[in-house]
Formats: C-alpha cells, sequence, structure tokens
C-alpha cells in the first residue's frame, strides 16, 4: 500500500538516487579498469571493507549522508572491478611456461574457427592433478596448423582432446586504431595462446557431446538445408555462428550500420523474451480466473526469463546474449516483487547487476552500446504516440544520434547509410527473418530435419535484402573513417546529443552542434614547416613506419603477411593510418619484397588513395616507379633522398632494399630496411656525411649481420628504433647489437615492448614516445616495465643492453 501511494515527486526522487547509485558505481569499476597500473590484491579488499562500512553507517545517518554514501559505492565498484581484474592477470601463464612444450587435455568449448592451413579454438583445461598447477582449470586459445602432415586437424565443438601445446601469455599490438588484443583477452579470462605441437601424439579421447555439439550439428545441418551462400547469414542469426563471415561481408555490415543485427545480439534476446511473454499472457486471457492463483504479470515476466535463457544458450552463452539475460531477469524480478520502479530505475538495477556479475564486461563495446542504446530510447520515447511507423522511426532517429558519438569513439567510423538501412533491416530481419530461423532451430531440436523448410524460408527471406545492403555498402558515401580524437572528444558530443534531444523549444541547440567539431573533426596536430614525424607502427615481426611532414605523407613498408590468412597491413596498417587521420599517400615504398615488409602492400593499396610507389629495380612488388640512390624530393621544407640502392645494384633481396634519408629544418632521419654489413659499409665508404642523422631506424631488426660498428659510429644517432615482435623466433633485436648503439651515444625502443613508437624532430628537437606509455593500460603493464625508457640503461661498467 505504501508503494501505491508514492507522490510522483517521490518516484523522482527513488529513481534519481537509484541512478545515481548506479552511475557512480560504473564509475568507480571504470577509474579501475583505466588505471595505468593494478593495484596489489590486498588494497583492493582493505578499499571494499571501509566502502562497505562507510556504507552501512551513513545509511543509518539518512538523507543527509547520500553524498557519502555515493562516495562509498565509487569506492567500492573500484575496488570490485580492481579485484577482478588482479585476478584475471593472476591466472594469465606464467614467464616460466613460455616458449615450453606443455601436455594439455581439455575440453572444447566454442565453435571451431577453421581456415586454409589452420583451425583455431577454445579450450578449457580439465582441472585436476595431471594438468600443471598453473594451467588447470583455465581457458586457452589453441592454433593447430595442418604443415602439409597427412593428419589434418579434425577439432569439433564438445570433444576433449590431449596434446602438446607450446603456450604464451596474451599478446597484442598496440597501434593507433587497432583492436587492444590484451584487453579483449582480459576481458574474456583468457589465460595463454598457443599452438599445437608434435600433432602425432595429439589423440581424441571423448567424442564431442553436450551444447557446443549440438550447437555444431545445428550449424551443419542448416548448412545441408540451404545449400547456398545465404546459408552463413542463417547460421549466425540462428545460433550466433559467425565462422562462415567472410571480411567483405564485415566490411558490408559496418558500412551499412548492421553488424549489431547479424549475430544473435541483445535486440534478438529481448524480442524472444517478449514473445515467451507473450504466450504466457495467452491462458489468462481465455481463462481470467488465473489471476486469482498467479497475476498474469508475474507469470509473463517468468517465462521471458525463460525464454531468453533458451535463446542464449542457443548462442553458446555468448556474452552479449548474458548480459541481455541479466537485464531481462533484474527487470522480471523487480516485477515479481510487485514495487512500482520506473522504467530508468529497472535499467539502473539491471546495469547494477550486470558490473556486480562481471565488472571487466565494462571493457567491451557491446556493454556500453546495448545499455546506452536501452538508456537513450528511455529518457527520449517514454510516450512514443503516432503510430507504429513513426514511434518505430523516431527510435532510429535518437538511437542514431545517441549512439553516434560512442560508434566514433570506439569504432573509429560513422555509418551514414545506418539509418536508412536499419528502417529495413530491423523489421525484417529481427520480425521475419529471425523467427524463422528460430522456429527452424526449434524443430530440428524436437527432431532433426524437420528444421529444413523454415531455414530455406528464412533463407530466401534474408536474400530478398542483402543484394542491396551490399549496393549501398559500396558506395563511397555509406560512411566515415574518422581520425582518433582527444580524451575530451567524447564526453563533449555525448553532452552535445543530450542536448539535441532534448524537448522542441529548447534553445541553442544549433550552438550545441559545435560541441561535435573535437570527435568528427579532430585536430590532426601535424608538424609545422621544415619539421618531420615519424611513427613506426607495431606490427609484430616485421615492419611499417608512417613519415609525416605539413602536409605530405610517405609509407615506409607495409608489415607481414602469413600463410594462414594474418595480413597486417589490413589488420594494423591500415586501421592506424585512418586512425592517424591519412586519408591518402603521397608515396608507398616497398623496401623489398620479403613478406616482413611487403606482406600489406596489397591491402594498403587496396584501402588507401595512393599518388605514387617506389621499390628497388627488379623487385617482384607491383609499384609505379623505382626507388634508386640520388632520386630527391621536398614537401614542406623537408628533403627525402635515396641512398641505396645505387643504379646497376642487382636484386638481392635485403641487401637490395631501399634506404631513405629525410632532413628537415631541424635534424634528420634514417629509414634502412634490411640491409646487412656489407651494405652498411659500402654507405659509409661512398658518403659517411650522408648517414648522420639524429634518428635511426635500426637495420633488419636489430639482427647479428647488421649494425656495423663503423655504420653506427657515422649516424651519431640520438635515437636508434627498432621494429620487432614480441617474443619473436629471431630473438631481435640481438642484446650484443643493443649494446653496440648503445654505447654510441643512442637510447634504442623497439616496438614489441612499447607499441607503435612516435618520433617527432622539430623546433623542440627529437621527442620519442611510446604507445605503451602515453595510453597506458594495467593489462600490459608488464610490457611497459623497463622498455619506455629505451633498451639502454647505466651500470658501473658503462651503458648496456636491457636484459
Amino acid at each position: 500500500m505504501r508503494e501505491a501511494a508514492r507522490t510522483p515527486r517521490e518516484d523522482r526522487t527513488r529513481t534519481i538516487g537509484i541512478t545515481a547509485g548506479a552511475v557512480a558505481f560504473v564509475g568507480g569499476a571504470m577509474a579501475a579498469l583505466w588505471l595505468p597500473t593494478m593495484l596489489p590484491m590486498w588494497g583492493c579488499i582493505a578499499i571494499a571493507v571501509v566502502a562497505l562500512a562507510i556504507a552501512v553507517i551513513s545509511a543509518k545517518a539518512g538523507i543527509h549522508a547520500r553524498a557519502t554514501q555515493l562516495m562509498a559505492i565509487v569506492a567500492f565498484g573500484f575496488a570490485l572491478a580492481a579485484l577482478h581484474a588482479n585476478h584475471a592477470m593472476s591466472i594469465r601463464l606464467p614467464a616460466s611456461l613460455e616458449g615450453q612444450d606443455t601436455r594439455i587435455r581439455g575440453r572444447v568449448v566454442d565453435l571451431p574457427d577453421r581456415e586454409a592451413r589452420r583451425v583455431q579454438f577454445l579450450i578449457r583445461v580439465d582441472d585436476d592433478a595431471s594438468q600443471t598447477d598453473a594451467l588447470r582449470g583455465r581457458l586457452l586459445r589453441i592454433a593447430w596448423y595442418d604443415g602439409g602432415q597427412s593428419r589434418s586437424p579434425s577439432v569439433y565443438a564438445g570433444s576433449r582432446w590431449e596434446f602438446d601445446a607450446r603456450l604464451r601469455a596474451p599478446r597484442g599490438l598496440r597501434n593507433p586504431g587497432w583492436f587492444d588484443a590484451e584487453r579483449h583477452a582480459l576481458a574474456n579470462r583468457l589465460a595463454a595462446t598457443g599452438y599445437v605441437r608434435n600433432a602425432a601424439s595429439a589423440r581424441e579421447i571423448a567424442h564431442p557431446a553436450g551444447l557446443q555439439a549440438w550447437r555444431a550439428d545445428v550449424a551443419s545441418r542448416i548448412d545441408a538445408a540451404i545449400d547456398a551462400p545465404v546459408a552463413r547469414f542463417i547460421r549466425a542469426l540462428a545460433l550466433g555462428d559467425t565462422r562462415g563471415l567472410d571480411d567483405d561481408d564485415w566490411a558490408t555490415l559496418r558500412a551499412t550500420g548492421l553488424t549489431h543485427l547479424i549475430a544473435i545480439s541483445g535486440f534478438h534476446v529481448g524480442l524472444v523474451a517478449g514473445f515467451f511473454a507473450l504466450l504466457a499472457s495467452l491462458p489468462w486471457r481465455l481463462l481470467p480466473s488465473l489471476a486469482l492463483r498467479v497475476p498474469r504479470p508475474i507469470a509473463m515476466a517468468v517465462a521471458a526469463v525463460i525464454g531468453a535463457l533458451l535463446y542464449t544458450a542457443v548462442a553458446g552463452f555468448a556474452l552479449p546474449t548474458v548480459r541481455t539475460t541479466l537485464m531481462i531477469a533484474v527487470v522480471a524480478a523487480v516485477r515479481c516483487a510487485r514495487r512500482a520502479q520506473s522504467s530508468f530505475a529497472a535499467l539502473s538495477l539491471a546495469v547494477v547487476a550486470m558490473v556486480l556479475v562481471d565488472p571487466l564486461s565494462l571493457l567491451g563495446a557491446g556493454f556500453w552500446l546495448s545499455v546506452c542504446g536501452v538508456a537513450w530510447l528511455l529518457w527520449c520515447l517514454p510516450n512514443a504516440d503516432g503510430g507504429v511507423l513513426r514511434a518505430f522511426a523516431s527510435a532510429q532517429a535518437v538511437a542514431t544520434i545517441g549512439l553516434l558519438p560512442l560508434t566514433v569513439a570506439l569504432f573509429g567510423q560513422a555509418s551514414l547509410a545506418g539509418p536508412v538501412s536499419n528502417l529495413v533491416a530491423i523489421p525484417w530481419w529481427s520480425l521475419v527473418v529471425v523467427p524463422l530461423a528460430l522456429i527452424g532451430t526449434a524443430l530440428d531440436a524436437l527432431h532433426a530435419g524437420l528444421g529444413v523448410r523454415p531455414w530455406r524460408i528464412a533463407g530466401h527471406a534474408f536474400d530478398a535484402t542483402w543484394p542491396a545492403f551490399v549496393v549501398i555498402g559500396d558506395s563511397p558515401f555509406a560512411f566515415a573513417w574518422l581520425p582518433e580524437a582527444r580524451w575530451y572528444a567524447l564526453p563533449f558530443a555525448a553532452f552535445a546529443a543530450l542536448w539535441v534531444l532534448l524537448p522542441r523549444g529548447v534553445p541553442g541547440k544549433p550552438l550545441a552542434m559545435l560541441l561535435w567539431l573535437p570527435l568528427l573533426w579532430p585536430a590532426r596536430d601535424l608538424p609545422p614547416h621544415g619539421a618531420f614525424r615519424i611513427d613506426v607502427l607495431d606490427v609484430g615481426q616485421g615492419l611499417s613506419a608512417l613519415v609525416r611532414t605539413a602536409s605530405h605523407a610517405v609509407l615506409f613498408d607495409m608489415g607481414p603477411a602469413s600463410h594462414d590468412g594474418y595480413d597486417a597491413g589490413e589488420r594494423a596498417v591500415v586501421p592506424a593510418l585512418r586512425a592517424l587521420g591519412v586519408r591518402a599517400l603521397d608515396v608507398a615504398i616497398v623496401s623489398h619484397a620479403d613478406s616482413d615488409h611487403a606482406g600489406g602492400w596489397n591491402a594498403v593499396r587496396n584501402a588507401m588513395t595512393i599518388d605514387d610507389s617506389h621499390a628497388p629495380e627488379g623487385s617482384p612488388s607491383p609499384v609505379a616507379s623505382r626507388c634508386i640512390a640520388g632520386r630527391t624530393w621536398q614537401r614542406d621544407g623537408v628533403r627525402f633522398r635515396y641512398l641505396h640502392p645505387t643504379e646497376h645494384f642487382p636484386y638481392l633481396g635485403n641487401d637490395a632494399g631501399c634506404v631513405l634519408r629525410i632532413d628537415g629544418a631541424h635534424g634528420a632521419a634514417l629509414l634502412t630496411g634490411d640491409i646487412g654489413e656489407v651494405v652498411e659499409r659500402a654507405l659509409v665508404r661512398r658518403d659517411p656525411a650522408a648517414l648522420r642523422a639524429d634518428v635511426v631506424l635500426v637495420p633488419h631488426h636489430g639482427s647479428e649481420g647488421s649494425s656495423d660498428p663503423a655504420f653506427i659510429a657515422a649516424t651519431q644517432a640520438r635515437v636508434a628504433l627498432v621494429a620487432t615482435g614480441a617474443g619473436n623466433r629471431f630473438g631481435h633485436p640481438r642484446a650484443e647489437v643493443v649494446a653496440r648503439w648503445c654505447r654510441a651515444g643512442a637510447r634504442v625502443f623497439d616496438t614489441a615492448g612499447g607499441g607503435a613508437l612516435r618520433v617527432d624532430v622539430g623546433l623542440n628537437g627529437v621527442n620519442t614516445a611510446a604507445r605503451r606509455e602515453t595510453h597506458a593500460r594495467l593489462w600490459d603493464a608488464a610490457r611497459r616495465s623497463g622498455r619506455m625508457a629505451g633498451l639502454c640503461y647505466r651500470r658501473n661498467d658503462g651503458p648496456g643492453p636491457e636484459e
């Protein structure tokens, strides 16, 4: 009775209190996850205990202690997230086990991803005494390479295997605009990655069984039933199985803003939950007397949770579906408790529940997109009227404006075709294609083969719209890549969106749009006339360096590509160029044709406009012209000149590579590629003055056959940059090579420890920064340790390499 007697003002106060508490809790958790380093476990526990004590004491003090309560909630959220982060980091593979062959036994817990020469899968190690202590119960990502063996990998979801694996802690590249693999590994509690060794000794110890095996069987039956390319989309919509989607499919989905619809998403889980709730209400509509035993809203709430749980199981308990199911469960619990709550209060309680269960979900883009999307709709469309079509169009407009800042900040792109595409795709796919796909899956679960007809109809329905979306996605106006913005751009743009979506009549909306500029048109901070900047990208064991002046962009090499499908040009170089605001390249240089330097060339030239391209004479790389000693060009007061190869120099791979000198008004740099000692000595003999430079890209990744002492002495370098992959099998850079550069007075930096390296040569001299330092995160603290100041340090016996 007291609940029903609350006044509207009391309801608003209650909603504001619950929402403020949720914001405080999430804010505290985010603060912990974005620290540059972790607090010790004991410190997290102490903060949590003190926060709980303060919350209890302030609760007894009444309304005057609300500020204190919010501070306690912030502290508790901080401590909880820090504890989870500590645990997730503690289960990572210890350094003592890296590079060793370890016997693994466990169950494959997801659908394996099969490629041309390998299969990748997640395996949960058995939690028994026969396994290494550091791996018991841990989640690993394993690659099994075919390697031309007579026995090809045949790993299936739900099976149990035993094999030897070489493991390492999760590692990732750190570049502007690049997907952070280490953050993803932390959020998913991934302990290690590795690959199968001695495949002949691997054995399957249990056939596929369980939920994942059933999902794999259903996926196979969908392929057999449809027997057309569209089957890959029906698998994605019915099971969340996106393995069949290729790069072109994802490019179309991103360009049209439909990525959130193609796999089982929170929206689809909510749709199924609503359908189950509607079905549950039918008996009460037919027999109203049932309400005397069980109220109809409670039955609908329970049915919604059951439907959401079933659909989440079909999706393999993927994180987006689990989050949505938890939200639905919280809202259902509020409904069953018969305590009147506003929609905002229910959403706030659901968010708190999600973060309580898994604070590391805050590291994923899906959490923010789903929560913010619902919040925008609840705030802007509480009483939508004017018909279904108008309400749907209004919801789409609100979602587009409200989520645009978050989409740009998270993905660096804005889909211009998204609003139009979603107007068609959301009702057609979600109300026609998805229900048909699910009906087929449900019938197939009753008896294998019953789902064939619904799956086929779903395929035809999907095929009726997909070609049009492909055409839209291929349009140059479909979406725009945006440069990486400063930290304050997102809150400014979010405030602008909030102001624009306020009710009609609120003044200042055109002026508020100016707050979008830092996000949509960020300052690129390019070097002034006579200065230049070098960005050595983190591409693993390979090289790609971007040189920019005030209006000129030169790309020196494009990173590696491998036979197993990895292409650094596509995965690292192109995203980094876009994040740095490079829309076109004036010159692209393929120093030589080795795959670790030229592997990404095709991806780069397909994605970027390139005015001119250079490679050595005789190189098989398809370029417009050749690099040759003496060739020069000048832009913005900066001179570019090739020092090697000379005319008629035979193409010999590494030693025939382009060597580029860059002269600015305030200093010089030398980009050397993979030349060895023979060419280095020849350069010293020919023109030692041309080698003098403030910044040198260390030849051949710091191998033992490069960096001749005479060459190092001739450069007189202050900064030496090494492009290497972490833990590479070549041992680059060699300790003795680093020592030679250090003894010559240079500070040595490498991409393996620091991520992408930036060097500015300008009026303030030579300034160097590493991505892992300027964008420090707690999940890569171990990689940063001791590396940011360079690989040189002082000992009593003089400078030497870091061990």
